[in-house]
């Protein structure tokens, strides 16, 4: 079941999204209560989803938003005047009160939201970790006489199967030979 992480001022409100949501199946949620406990969470348990109220007691969501990962997307809930307040069109809003129904509906589009923005923000490897894959690379090719496409096949598929990263599968084979 996908996290989500769930952030009111009310510890009544927080309470209510997350029986809504694991009864429903939809997610299994994480509590928060601060914007600095969102922050935590989302970088601890690389979580993609929030759902909050127009603010917490430390932060406004648009601005706990701000300071969250590319990645994440947010749903804010709460009374249509405290929405219409809130400028960033990034921030998927619901005004309360909101039926189960759409507030189920509305985090699973979220989770899919997450998911997709997560692919086009992927940590890029650092110019150095391209170069050790490259020199894994060319070793392949020089030893097993491999094209380039063939030795890059063959790093990934020896990372799949060890459950390594490529740029550790990279090393050893620099490493071993």
């Amino acid at each position: 079941m996908e996290k989500v992480i769930v952030a009111f001022e009310s510890e009544k409100s927080c309470w209510r999204v997350k029986e809504i949501l694991e009864n429903s199946g939809t997610a299994s949620c994480v509590l928060c209560r601060s914007a600095d406990q969102v922050k935590r969470a989302v970088n601890k348990l690389h979580i993609s989803t929030v759902i909050c109220g127009y603010k917490l007691p430390d932060a406004s969501a648009e601005e706990l938003f701000d300071d969250l990962p590319t990645s994440c997307a947010m749903l804010m809930v709460g009374v249509q005047n405290l929405l219409d307040l809130c400028q960033n069109d990034d921030i998927f809003k619901l005004t309360s009160p909101v039926s189960k129904g759409d507030l189920v509906a509305s985090v699973r589009m979220l989770i899919q939201v997450g998911h997709r923005l997560e692919r086009f923000v992927r940590p890029r490897r650092s110019q150095e970790e391209q170069e050790l894959i490259a020199q894994a690379k060319q070793l392949l090719m020089a030893r097993h006489g491999m094209t380039e496409e063939q030795a890059h096949r063959f790093l990934q598929k020896k990372s799949m199967d060890s459950g390594a990263k490529l740029i550790q599968t990279a090393q050893l084979v620099l490493d071993s030979l």
